[in-house]
């Protein structure tokens, strides 16, 4: 069995349990301490408990089919475990939730000095609390990943007055989106015929923007689409195009993380000559994933592209593909460790990893606001190593070699000395030139992520937002307020339906998590306390208002107006996540504001 028992007198931790099939005295323990399994611990039961409400009374033994606490578990049980006597006891499933933690916040203790009392607070936290999670952040945070806001609300008092014991500051709540691109929509806002007109004015946008981060000499921007991108020592280019995953393959690899982190492992393994033992299952649904994936692509598009998949990403797992389309590069698939003796016969390119973790970084935080990517294809067109022999300098390095040279012939005339003297700052000027940039390897991961994030932007940009599902029973009275509130906040009904007998109505609607804060106390007050939500996340779901949209046509002017100042959900999204992450937010503020008033003679 496993979770949690969190006593209202103490900080010790209470494991609860079901005992199945024998009788569990107080003080047993394990027979084989010297056998070495892995993910096997010994531990003794110190005390065993029978569950009295909000109280505890202690027991000698418990026989089998009862629910039990248990005492002296806190050291060796995480969130659930298996107990047994004997190691060839085969471990039961563990607890499954379907309440997926997805809010975040971030703790401290308000007094540096309390920060031990604070960890391990936390860590008691996560043992009691089974659908809560506990993360340490690169950054140094701890992180608290809880259901929702009841569930937070929950977890933050239980971490100050009963765990931790301690003052702490908890930020604001950390939502997460994902980022996308989609096919070039066929209508404008106004139901108009688009063509061919959206797609011109988002690549003449990632123009600008790349002239004015000065990548204008290295980066080429074609009309279909395909971004090319030189280094700065033009001895590496690459060509990127970007394009949207089918949904169905998309759902298929964000359920499938697990697999697919597993082939990574093997692939690693059997790179460095030492394969992996597997499970003869893992491989049979490794093969049965390759044929779902085969299924999913249709399309010429799409045609052998599962044997084209170069890697998975973000964190080389995640819902993204980079595929490999250059034509003279047959490198092997990332289905190699199904087929060993083909995969020897592929041979990899040098730096054929700098493209890979150029890829990794492009889709871990994406361009609109620094968001993981969801759902996006990135395809490599074309992969050049230029001579190294005799790089192309760049127009400022040529005029700054042009007048070292000129200087140097001007040298020549002068005494010996003077040339030793010359000949030592060529030297000199050599190396620098040489050394400038950095290693290759370096600025092909860094001209790999840049080229992927203008392929990105040159493709139609959308956020993905974390959707609640959301069950509301309701009587025939409040059914409009409840509408109303659901309304307000950007949720969609999906079905209503009367329950038989009563006069109560089943409403089922989709939420998002942004706009859930404080969602059940408004549609409680609106209600008089007649409706009451569960909230459970359920899926993310593209926002289909383009954050990025300025009105073009007359139609759209006649619209939206001159400055289209209506309520946009992806933008007001977008710019809050930016301004949170301190990046740059296109806003405009009032410099200087003057009080308008109303004179009015006084009676």
């Amino acid at each position: 069995g496993g979770g949690g028992w969190k006593s209202a007198l103490t900080v010790e931790l209470q494991q609860f349990s079901n005992c199945f099939g024998f009788q569990l005295p107080e003080g047993c323990t394990a027979s084989h301490d010297g056998l070495k399994v892995p993910h096997l611990s010994c531990c003794s039961m110190e005390n065993l408990y029978l569950l009295m409400g909000r109280e505890l009374e202690e027991l000698e033994e418990v026989p089998a089919g009862n629910i039990l606490g248990i005492r002296g578990l806190e050291e060796s049980v995480l969130k659930s475990a298996t107990l047994s006597d004997s190691p060839v006891c085969p471990p039961f499933t563990p607890l499954n939730f379907e309440a997926t933690p997805i809010v975040r916040v971030a703790i401290e203790p308000k007094h540096p000095s309390e920060m031990p009392k604070l960890v391990r607070g936390m860590r008691l936290l996560n043992q009691a609390d089974p659908c809560a999670e506990v993360l340490i952040q690169e950054t140094g945070e701890h992180v608290l990943v809880t259901a929702g806001e009841v569930h937070l609300q929950r977890c933050l008092d239980d971490l100050r007055d009963r765990f931790a014991k301690v003052e702490i500051s908890v930020s604001k709540p950390i939502i997460p989106f994902r980022e996308t691109v989609i096919r070039p929509p066929k209508v404008d806002m106004v139901n108009e015929d688009l063509g061919r007109q959206q797609k011109v004015a988002v690549i003449h946008q990632v123009k600008e923007e790349a002239s004015q981060a000065r990548l204008s000499d290295t980066l080429h921007l074609g009309p279909d689409g395909l971004v090319t991108l030189t280094t700065p020592n033009r001895q590496a280019l690459v060509s990127v195009r970007a394009g949207p995953l089918p949904p169905e393959v998309t759902g298929l690899l964000e359920s499938s993380s697990e697999l697919i982190r597993t082939l990574e492992l093997m692939n690693m393994s059997l790179r460095e000559g030492r394969p992996m033992d597997v499970n003869p299952g893992t491989l049979e649904d490794i093969v049965k994933l390759k044929d779902q994936l085969k299924n999913l692509f249709q399309g010429r598009k799409w045609r052998n592209a599962v044997e084209r998949i170069w890697a998975f990403g973000p964190r080389r797992y995640g819902p993204n593909i980079l595929l490999n389309n250059i034509k003279e590069y047959s490198r092997p698939s990332v289905w190699q460790c199904l087929d060993p003796a083909g995969a020897e016969a592929a041979v990899l390119r040098d730096l054929d990893n700098s493209i890979i973790s150029g890829f990794q970084l492009a889709t871990l935080s994406g361009p609109m606001c620094e968001e993981p990517l969801m759902g996006v294809c990135f395809s490599i067109e074309r992969w050049d190593m230029l001579s190294s022999a005799n790089p192309v300098a760049p127009p400022e390095q040529r005029d700054l070699m042009e007048e070292y040279s000129n200087t140097h012939e001007v040298s020549q005339s002068t005494s010996e000395e003077m040339t030793s003297g010359s000949n030592k700052e060529e030297q000199r000027f050599d190396t620098a030139s040489a050394d400038c940039y950095g290693p290759v390897s370096g600025q092909l991961i860094a001209a790999t992520k840049e080229a992927c994030r203008h392929a990105f932007q040159a493709q139609p940009q959308r956020l993905m937002a974390a959707m609640y599902t959301c069950d509301i029973m309701a009587t025939a009275e409040v059914l409009g307020r409840v509408y109303g509130v659901l309304g307000k906040r950007e949720g969609r009904v999906l079905h209503e339906e009367m329950k038989e007998g009563t006069d109560m109505f089943l409403i089922k609607a989709v939420l998002p998590i942004a706009e859930s804060f404080g969602f059940a106390d408004e549609i409680r007050k609106r209600t008089s306390g007649l409706a009451s939500p569960q909230l459970l996340f359920s899926h993310w779901e593209v926002i289909s208002s383009d954050p990025y949209w300025v009105p073009t046509t007359e139609e759209e002017y006649l619209h939206f107006g001159e400055k289209a100042d209506s309520d946009n959900q992806a933008l007001k999204y977008m710019n809050a996540v930016r301004r949170r992450k301190g990046l740059y937010v296109e806003e405009k503020i009032v410099e200087h504001a003057e009080k308008q008033r109303t004179l009015s003679k006084n009676k």
